[in-house]
């Protein structure tokens, strides 16, 4: 009886240490996995493809869900949930942190802390004090800048609406990069002898209000790059499209969602083009050299809705070249 019982003993103790190595193994497993932390201010369909569009190229240069854990967060608009989130990351101790516009990336870099951060469509990333200059970025950070091209949407603008004399500016103060867009835009107008209204919202919802005083006054609408109003857009698109005026968006999202049109960059490829520096960085490549870069908008796009809503009529010069999208399901 006490052999049995001895060799029942060392059977079990055998199966204990199989087992013991086995897990291990996964642990071992689970330590190589790469942590990358994806952050978000709020959730909006720019974003949400900017972030597609990373995690799209990472599996395509051979970093799938074998080789890296994706930890996404998404403030939902609350500055206090974003400072949260970025403070989790470092707890977490992730590897690497993605951040998706300015917001995201002031906080992140505000932490200053060991974990790199690869920021996409940062529009002013230098002013936003994200990193010092662009060709040698410091601060732990890098990434794309989606500078807004200005002076091509007004142009757009005078080709499509040539009508339009006096503009009205709908933004945030608390997003600089909005800031420094309308700061442009201010700037082109004064050189171009326009003239612009400014309708300035601290939330969400103010917007619908605030198109509303703006329609009253204005022959067109410009939105910044900002994730509040953007948010927001079919609401303005319904006010504007009541008022038969013109907005014009900062990137196509917006003009999916019911703006008229935009000179734009595509968003899947600026996620996919910070994601490749992602990758330089995980193969070896100090975040101070690589470069940040800027991210051309080459595509006009224009909401086929709003044409019919607002009785324009286009050349077909514009016709031929512009890419032509529907409004949204949830518009």
């Amino acid at each position: 009886m006490k052999l049995k019982t001895m060799m029942k003993k060392i059977a079990a103790l055998g199966m204990a240490v199989v087992m013991m190595a086995g897990f291990t193994a996964c642990g071992s497993d689970k330590e190589n996995v790469i942590k990358i932390g994806i952050i978000q201010m709020v959730e909006n369909g720019a974003f949400n493809d900017m972030r597609q569009g990373f995690i799209d190229e990472l599996e395509a240069k051979g970093y799938g869900e074998d080789k890296v854990e994706i930890i996404y967060k998404s403030a939902q608009g609350d500055a206090t949930n974003l400072n949260t989130i970025c403070q989790e990351m470092v707890r977490n101790d992730v590897d690497l942190v993605a951040t998706i516009a300015t917001p995201a990336t002031q906080a992140m870099v505000n932490l200053e802390s060991d974990i790199p951060v690869i920021f996409v469509a940062v529009s002013a990333p230098v002013e936003a004090g994200v990193i010092t200059e662009m060709e040698k970025p410091d601060k732990n950070a890098t990434g794309t800048s989606n500078a807004i091209p200005v002076e091509d949407i007004f142009a757009l603008a005078d080709q499509l609406t040539p009508g339009c004399k006096t503009y009205g500016f709908l933004y945030n103060t608390g997003e600089v990069n909005a800031l420094n867009t309308i700061n442009d835009a201010k700037t082109y107008c004064d050189e171009h002898n326009l003239s612009y209204v400014e309708a300035v919202v601290t939330n969400s919802s103010e917007v619908q209000q605030a198109a509303q005083t703006l329609a009253e006054q204005v022959d067109a609408i410009f939105v910044p790059n900002d994730s509040m109003i953007q948010s927001a857009m079919p609401n303005v698109a319904e006010v504007a499209r009541d008022a038969k005026i013109p907005v014009y968006g900062s990137s196509a999202v917006m003009v999916t969602s019911g703006a008229f049109a935009t000179i734009a960059v595509d968003d899947k490829e600026i996620g996919a083009q910070s994601a490749d520096m992602a990758i330089e960085y995980l193969e070896g490549k100090a975040i101070e050299d690589i470069p940040a870069i800027v991210v051309p908008a080459q595509s006009t796009v224009i909401n086929q809705q709003t044409v019919e809503a607002l009785g324009i009529e286009l050349s077909d010069e514009v016709t031929s070249s512009a890419t032509f999208v529907q409004d949204t399901e949830e518009n």
